[in-house]
């Protein structure tokens, strides 16, 4: 019963939501998740859980291809940095709020050394380091390589190197060139342009939350919620037909799952008003369209009414437009997501003829 609840509350539309939850708690309660009791609560608790979910034949399965083995490095990883870099923040806001100085402006963290030979046998170290841990681990564990290409078979699930896997998922909410092109490029984009865009010189050099909390917590939603989860989902939970699977339900190749995806035009036209699609392109799409320019246009004025003002003062025009932008497109993906789990919705805006489908 319990596998079966876990396989039952790891459908995507439960565990997104549940991540967004912790999440957000997460991020409110910074002086809870930053204290070493909680960061090894949190590290028995996932060691428990994960020596539990070996015992099943089907997750360790999974779990042990050598292909999956890395993403287990990078979970562990992502969560200590992640759970390390709110602890030193929280440990500055402490001190910042008693009148300190942060711990790297202490003059025992802001005495200077050479490059040479501090930096440079550290950078050494590492190289050396590194390079013994990938001979062991071409050791002890195969390389993924499968026999060459057929062009008469394909493997059931073809999936991505772990990296793009991310984008494959993506690929269930939108277009190609969306999933593809446009979401990646904002994304990169949007790194570039954080150091110009946020201009904001508090929690330079030193660790901090409380003095940069929407930096933090935009840049840590991208990063962990929408790319991470989407990397987890794709390599763990994505089996045969790129169906969905518990982590303990046998990957059956016959498993189908029936999908109707409708697009927003056919449910207004057809479903609602119970008439015909128009033949004009325009007025076919014409609630995806309001839809759209609601959402990137109209919507702005009221979130820079409701508390964006405070940052254009700060950032300026400029750079208060394009980062609300950017925020904007970040956010739709896990708009669509929703929609297309709750209403089957296929695309807001539908416009094969025009190569624009949104």
């Amino acid at each position: 019963m319990i596998k079966e609840a876990v396989n039952y509350l790891s459908s995507p539309v439960f565990s997104f939501t549940g991540f967004i939850v912790l999440f957000a708690l997460a991020m409110k309660r910074v002086d809870i998740v930053g204290t070493k009791k909680f960061g090894l609560g949190l590290l028995i608790a996932s060691l428990a859980i994960f020596g539990w979910m070996l015992t099943d034949p089907v997750f360790f399965s999974v779990i042990s291809l050598p292909d999956n083995i890395p993403i287990i490095i990078l979970n562990v990883l992502v969560g200590w940095t992640f759970w390390y870099s709110l602890y030193r923040g929280n440990q500055n806001d402490i001190r910042i709020a008693a009148g300190e100085e942060p711990i790297e402006g202490t003059p025992e963290n802001r005495e200077k050394v050479w490059a040479w030979p501090n930096l440079v046998y550290t950078e050494l170290l590492c190289g050396i380091a590194a390079t013994v841990f990938l001979i062991v681990w071409a050791i002890f564990f195969k390389a993924p390589l499968e026999e060459p290409a057929n062009p008469t078979w394909a493997p059931n699930p073809a999936k991505a190197p772990w990296y793009f896997l991310g984008l494959q998922e993506m690929l269930v909410y939108f277009d190609p060139w969306m999933a593809g092109v446009v979401l990646p490029g904002l994304i990169v984009v949007g790194l570039i342009a954080i150091p110009f865009l946020d201009i904001n010189p508090k929690g330079n050099g030193y660790y901090t939350f409380k003095e940069r909390k929407f930096a933090i917590s935009a840049f840590l939603f991208g990063w962990l919620a929408l790319w991470i989860f989407l990397i987890q989902v794709g390599t763990f939970l994505r089996g045969p037909n790129w169906t969905f699977y518990g982590p303990f339900e046998f990957w059956d190749a016959h498993k189908v799952v029936a999908e109707n995806n409708i697009n927003l035009s056919e449910i207004i036209w057809i479903k609602l008003l119970n008439m015909g699609l128009p033949k004009n392109i325009f007025v076919r799409e014409i609630f995806g369209l309001i839809a759209t320019f609601a959402y990137m246009v109209g919507i702005i004025p009221l979130i820079t009414k409701k508390w964006g003002y405070k940052y254009i003062d700060r950032m300026g025009s400029i750079r208060y437009y394009i980062m609300i932008i950017l925020i904007l497109g970040m956010m739709s993906l896990p708009i669509k997501m929703y929609l297309r789990w709750f209403f089957n919705l296929k695309y807001i805006l539908a416009m094969p003829e025009f190569e624009l489908n949104l």
